[in-house]
Order: structure tokens, then sequence, then C-alpha cells
């Protein structure tokens, strides 16, 4: 389809503010893609492709933005910078003079956003602009929102409605917009010195994002995030940065798993099938001193039924008050991280929904041939000749298999960390047993803190190198592991977290590794034979006989012993100190730095506007407490 397509313009039933329905107004054209399809062959560009460049004027040069490939399985968006194709963790910036302990836009620019704001409609003005609808949480809790964009960027339109959901405005009716995205490019260069910036502008009824990066990663998808944070909080409820899945074992026991953590922390691999090697046996971990693998046999594993990827509404309407946590997915599609897919047949459900979708996809980071496959495991290279550690597809949930659609109750949440290494030669904080059982009081602390950990694929490197260096490696993600994309207070955040996380009194929580325990390299194999064994206890009743302390406080419990399909898992993998290349001197270094981590973070949480409960919480830590004062303030699951 060529730029035929017939202009129109944002029905007047839809209220938006006067100065952006000028900009519409007075803009070249308005498109309003009337299906999916539509959208799509905006997002080849004005000829239809086969390859086409995003490219717009800055101050007389011009700059390319994106590459647009198609293939035949869909279009693959890829940088000429690799700066672009990943978040930049310090884009955020606040425009409002609501609360807020994220950086304001007057004291990093030193100059108020209003007149920004006015060039940005103005440079909208004079665009032809592709205009779509979508609901902020998805089809069904969602709030009516709106995205504007120049038309050759309409990939980032496609790639917002496939995350939120299709949707039109015949169907949504009458609204007055919720939240309002605005994708301004050029603006990076001749405002912002070439860096990511995202500004959110909010109001008790209206949150506005103004998105100058076409990176899709800080706006339209944790731009939407920071919306439903901040009606969240204003409503009392809490979207969660995690992943859920209904797990079914050979014996149809059922038990649903929600896993959150920090980017990188594993939520998408839960809802993945645990990998085999060849021979149908399963890589535990090897050892990275002496290189010895470690591998058990497991015959019929459980059945997955995916219900969230990662951004989980825990909607108000969904919660029933009986301690039972009700989730449902706030999107309608999935932003999925493929770094993991290296090559053919280690995920062949998901890679044959990116082969062979039933509609085109989009592709991030991922080379493209005109006309050839996208295929998920060929990684673009960034200038260094390594493949970009941030691949990336966004798929329909109804192209994922078994994808569940109606809400589910949580049975156990477990928390995943990057770990690295830990050995007596070079001591770290990567000495997480494979399963610790945590009472409420922990789960809070690790979630106010959510450790980013080793080697996080997702984000650009942390402004805080100083921060890294004196906790080895560890840098906070903040409360929930949603703080990089919340626009209000800590306090605020850790207070809602403490009174979901205590409210949800039949929720068993979990702490669990990925990438190294110990001196083992272990990838996300400990935290899928995790999801294994709870389901095959049905996140039942744990007798406290089978719980030991771990030697670190912070990790509360440990099993005794772990049997899995009538085969025990090493002890070793349990308590990391007992493995022969760490012993009790590594681990006590790193059960150090990462008590010293926890204090150095907490601290900041101890004011006035902190939950009573919350403030005990972190006294317990601050002086050194054991895991018997944690339950005392909070009891663990029976």
């Amino acid at each position: 389809m060529s730029r035929s397509l017939v202009s129109t313009t944002v029905p007047a039933t839809v209220t938006v503010p006067p100065e952006v329905r000028a900009a519409l107004d007075a803009c070249r054209s308005v498109i309003v893609p009337a299906t999916r399809a539509e959208l799509y062959q905006l997002a080849l560009g004005p000829g239809g492709g086969p390859r086409f460049s995003v490219e717009y004027d800055v101050n007389g040069t011009t700059v390319t933005e994106a590459d647009v490939v198609r293939c035949t399985n869909g279009i693959a968006v890829n940088y000429p910078e690799d700066y672009m194709r990943r978040r930049d963790p310090d884009c955020m910036r606040i425009a409002d003079d609501l609360p807020t302990d994220k950086p304001r836009y007057r004291d990093v620019f030193d100059a108020d956003f209003a007149p920004t704001k006015a060039e940005t409609l103005e440079w909208l003005s004079e665009q032809e602009l592709v205009v779509v609808p979508f609901k902020a949480g998805g089809l069904r809790y969602g709030y009516p929102s709106l995205a504007i964009c120049p038309v050759n960027a309409a990939f980032f339109a496609l790639t917002l409605v496939d995350l939120q959901g299709w949707v039109t405005f015949d169907e949504l009716g009458p609204f007055t917009a919720r939240s309002i995205l605005y994708v301004a490019p050029p603006f990076r260069h001749t405002h912002f010195g070439g860096r990511q910036v995202v500004v959110h502008d909010r109001s008790a009824t209206l949150h506005e994002v103004f998105a100058y990066n076409l990176y899709p990663g800080p706006s339209a998808k944790k731009g939407v995030f920071s919306v439903l944070l901040d009606i969240g909080e204003q409503e009392g409820w809490v979207t969660a940065h995690a992943s859920s899945v209904r797990v079914t074992t050979p014996y149809e026991n059922e038990t649903v798993i929600m896993h959150e953590g920090a980017s990188g922390g594993g939520k998408s691999e839960m809802c993945q099938e645990l990998r085999r090697q060849e021979d149908g046996r399963i890589l535990l971990g090897t050892n990275v001193v002496t290189h010895e693998p470690y591998v058990i046999t497991l015959g019929e594993t459980s059945a997955l039924a995916p219900v969230t990827d990662d951004m989980t509404l825990c909607h108000a309407s969904l919660q029933r008050g009986d301690g039972t946590l009700v989730v449902a997915d706030a999107e309608d599609g999935w932003f999925v991280r493929v770094d993991n897919l290296t090559e053919y047949g280690e995920d062949v459900h998901f890679e044959r929904a990116c082969i062979h979708p039933a509609e085109p996809l989009v592709f991030y980071n991922i080379h493209g041939v005109p006309d050839a496959t996208a295929l998920p495991w060929e990684h673009t290279l960034d200038s260094n000749g390594k493949p970009c550690p941030n691949p990336r597809v966004v798929i329909p949930r109804r192209l994922i298999r078994n994808v569940l659609d109606e809400p589910e109750e949580v049975d156990v949440r477990t928390f995943g960390v990057r770990m690295p290494a830990c050995t007596r030669a070079l001591p770290s904080y990567g000495i997480m047993g494979m399963t610790h059982i945590v009472p409420p009081s922990l789960a809070w602390l690790w979630r106010l803190i959510a450790p980013r950990g080793d080697k996080n694929p997702s984000i650009g490197e942390s402004k805080d190198a100083a921060d890294r260096l004196a906790h080895g490696g560890m840098v906070a993600e903040g409360v929930g592991s949603y703080w990089p994309f919340a626009t209000g207070t800590k306090v605020a955040a850790a207070n809602l977290l403490l009174r979901q996380l205590v409210g949800a009194y039949r929720t068993r929580y979990v702490l669990t590794p990925n990438q190294h325990i110990g001196a083992y390299k272990v990838g996300f194999a400990a935290e899928w034979l995790t999801r294994e064994y709870l389901a095959r206890r049905g996140g039942g009743r744990i007798r406290p006989e089978r719980l030991a302390p771990a030697r670190c406080a912070l990790f509360g419990y440990t099993f005794t012993e772990m049997k899995i399909d009538g085969q025990l898992v090493r002890p070793t993998f349990l308590r990391p100190e007992q493995q022969s290349q760490v012993g009790v001197e590594a681990y006590d270094i790193g059960a150090g730095i990462l008590t010293s981590f926890f204090k150095s973070e907490l601290a900041q949480f101890l004011t006035e506007d902190l939950d009573p409960l919350g403030r005990q919480i972190i006294e317990v830590c601050l002086r050194d407490g054991t895991i018997d004062d944690y339950v005392a303030l909070t009891p663990l699951v029976g």
C-alpha cells in the first residue's frame, strides 16, 4: 500500500488538550489506520520496502535514526548507533510539579519544559502524522489513550499497538485521553545532545509522555508502564514488573508462579521450556574452575501456560480481599528479549511463532535481509563485532503457545537475581543458593532494592560506576524493579508494595538466582528447576523441619534437601558455602558485600512517610537481625 491511504482526523468525540487538537488540525495530514495491516504497510515506508531509512532533518543535515527491512515474516528494525539499541537507564525527566524522586526537567536542563513542549507540538504540526488509539494496560482493563507519531516512524506506532492491543476509535467510542504519547525523534539531536530523553508531564487526569528517540523500550514499552504505575499510585494498586505462568505437573497439579526481578532477572525465561542437552539430560551447572558439568536426569517435565510476560496487572478490580493475589496481563503483546537464542532448536515453539507467524512481526536488533526470513538467533552485531545483547521480538500473546487470557490466582512469587561467579580466588556476592524460602518482610526488602546484578543485557551501563565498584558490581534497580519506570516517590511506591505483599498472605515468597550459583555457571537452569520443584510441591505447605536458616540472613531459609522426580539435587547447589571452590570464607565475604549494599540502599527509605512496619523491617536489616527477627514481623506461610 502506498501513501494513497486516505488522510483523516482524530474524532471530535476524543477529548485532548486544546494545544494538541490545534497541532493535529494544523499538520500536513493525519493518518488513522483502519486496520493493523494498514499500519504495517505504513511502517515499510512510502515505497512499501524492501528497505527504508527513517531520516530527519537536523539543522540542515539528514540524520538516519533507524533502518527498516521488509522480511517475509515481518520487519527488522535496526539503529545505526549501538547506544540506541538498548534503553538508557537515565533517560526519564519529570516536567510537572507533582511529587517525584526522579530528575526534574528544569533541574537537569536549567529551563522549564513548557517551551520545549510547545516546540514539540509545533514540529508535529508540520509533519505527516500517524495517530493510533490504544488502551494503556491492555484491552480489558486499560485506560483509553493516544499516540501521535511522524508517519515515517510508523514502525514505532506499530510496536505500541502490538504491545497494547489493536483498537479503533469506533470501538472505543467517545473518551477523554488518560495518556498521550508523542514521538519527536530529531529533538534528540537538536535539544538533548544525542541522548535518549523521555519527558513525563503528569496531572491528576492526564499523563503525557514525550519520546525523543525511536527505541521503543523507554517509551512505547516502559513509558506505558510509567502511566500505569502513576494511575495505580493514585488508585492504590500495583503493576508488577513480573512474568507469570501456570505450571501443570505430570500428576496434573496446577501452580501459578509469578516471577519478578530487575531487567535480565529471568522474567521471560520463567515462561520458557526447560532446556535439555541432546541426550535429554539437564545441565544444571558447569564449574567455572574445574569445568566439571553437573547434570541431572528428569523424565517428564511440567506443562507451561504463560499468563503474563513483563507487565503484570494487579488491578484493584481483580482483588478479592481473601489473601490471594489475582493478576492479569497489562499487555496484548510481549517485547521478548532473545539474547539466549543463539542457534536453531533452542526454543522450538517460540522459534516457530517467530518464523511462521500468523501475521508479520516487528524485530529489533536482529539481522534482516530484504524478503528473507528474519531469524531470532541472528542478532545484529554491535560496533565491537559482538552480537547486540538486547535483540527483541514483538510478539502478540495470541501467538504464544498455551497462553492464558483469564486472570489467575498466584500461589508462589519468585524473585530472580543475576549472580556472578564466586570462588575462593575471586569472592563475590554470587552466593545465593538454588532456592530460598523467605517471609514477606524479606521479600519486600529484595523488591525494595531489586539488585540489577551481573552483566545486565537489557540496558546501557548505569552512570553509577562508583557504586558498582563499591558494591562488587551491584546497582539497585529500585522498588519492585519497576522503579526505573515510576514517576512518583520511592517511599510511596515502597508503602504500596508492602501493603500488597502483606495483604497477599496466602502467597509463598521464594528467591532464586540465575547465571551462577557459587562456582557454577547455571544460566537459567536453576530458575527452571526451582519452578519444577515448586510446582510438584503444589506451592503448598512446607514443614519447618525441611527448612534450615541460610548462612546469610537475607536469604531466609534453604531446603535441607531437594528431590525432583526421585533425584536429589546436589546439596552444594542449595548451600554454596559447601562448594569446594567456594568455602565459608569466600561466602562470608560475599555476604558482607550483599549486606553492606542492602544497608546503603535502605537508609534512604527511613522517612516520616514510610509505613511503620516497613521501618521495623529495615531496622532489622540495619542491625544485622536474624531470620527469626524477620519472621516475627511477617510470619512465613505455613
